[in-house]
């Protein structure tokens, strides 16, 4: 049997030490946000030394000597970096503080004041109101929660149920507060990527002249797709808890109602970050749904999705994670092609075509 070595077991005893403790790293991601460090550091400059930073930053005397732990984590965390500080003698002064610097993973938490509808440029998108939604106390319990799921023989069928005797849908709509926080961050990510999707796949929407984003939320998507094309009259199917606080743009159209039972017709129908939060059996019901709307021959579906690829693929240990949130919180899951495939051909769409984007995720166009 082959044995370890001293070396090999301090590694693996520090390694194990990082993933029990690795829950700290999200919240301390939502502390910066909420602590308004991103934003403080990018309003000077993009790099500021501590001294410089507390000024700025919406905290209590009695907790400024703890921001030097903080800001230690988020720097060892990669989420802010930091140069060491300069020295002007012979030796370097111990008490000198730090120069910290934004990293391409911190600006994208700045808020550059331009949440205005539309697909915003990649680098202005700030997606601290995703982050905030998924760290929410809803989330966090329900994780909690996953190994007595797994124990338990009970009928919820996840561990959110197990945790708050309803699904997110329920829930959100019966609490309006984090009903906003969470569509204000499904908003801040899709004005992500729908900056990337019609940049550089505008060419999915060649010869659509109408559009339905089911499931589309406040409508981020839709706004974008009706801008970047005026030419495509644009609609949002969602529950009447998410249109109900929308105020009409004269742009878009929206739409209360439940896409399990039916959805407005199309020349095209898209669905972004939909179908993983669903079983396999209800994709299959939506997707029906869908195949009625649009035309036949010349409708299509348009999917933003992930598609789970192999382990070389730097993007995989994102992408297993994100399906074990779809574990905990949904019924859903995320598929890999073969999974997807067998979906559609259940759906009674006859073919498909897929395209990598964004990394994690993909362009999907579907045909009857």
């Amino acid at each position: 049997m082959a044995t370890s070595s001293n070396e090999e077991l301090l590694q693996a005893h520090a390694e194990l030490w990082s993933l029990t403790f690795s829950y700290l790293k999200s919240m301390a991601l939502e502390c910066a946000i909420k602590l308004g460090i991103p934003n403080a550091m990018h309003r000077l400059g993009g790099a500021a030394s501590l001294p410089d930073l507390l000024p700025a930053l919406a905290v209590p005397e009695s907790k400024k000597p703890y921001l030097p732990r903080l800001m230690r984590f988020l720097v060892a965390s990669g989420i802010f970096a930091a140069d060491a500080p300069a020295t002007t003698g012979e030796s370097a002064d111990d008490g000198a503080a730090p120069t910290y610097r934004l990293t391409a993973l911190s600006r994208l938490l700045v808020d550059h004041g331009t949440a205005a509808a539309g697909a915003a440029d990649l680098r202005s998108v700030d997606l601290s109101p995703f982050v905030i939604s998924q760290t929410n106390r809803y989330h966090v319990t329900a994780a909690t929660h996953l190994s007595e799921w797994f124990e338990s023989d009970a009928a919820a069928e996840m561990p959110f149920r197990t945790a708050h005797g309803a699904d997110p849908w329920t829930l959100f709509a019966r609490d309006p507060k984090i009903n906003l926080v969470f569509n204000a961050g499904m908003a801040a990510d899709t004005r992500f990527a729908m900056s990337f999707v019609i940049s550089n796949y505008g060419d999915a929407f060649d010869g659509v002249t109408s559009l339905v984003d089911v499931a589309g939320g406040t409508g981020t998507a839709a706004l974008a797709i009706a801008n970047a094309f005026p030419r495509i009259k644009c609609s949002v199917l969602d529950l009447p808890n998410v249109i109900d606080t929308i105020a009409a743009d004269g742009v878009v159209e929206y739409v209360a109602g439940d896409m399990m039972s039916s959805i407005p017709k199309a020349d095209a129908l898209f669905l972004k970050y939909v179908l993983h939060d669903w079983n396999d059996e209800d994709c299959v019901r939506i997707l029906t749904q869908c195949r009625k709307a649009i035309p036949k021959p010349g409708g299509k579906v348009i999917i933003v999705d992930m598609v789970v690829g192999s382990t070389s693929n730097p993007a995989y240990e994102a992408q297993v994670l994100f399906d074990l949130l779809m574990m905990v919180i949904t019924a859903g899951k995320e598929r890999d092609e073969r999974e997807w495939s067998k979906i559609f051909m259940d759906a009674g769409f006859s073919h498909h075509k897929t395209r990598p984007v964004l990394g994690s995720f993909a362009l999907i166009e579907l045909y009857p």
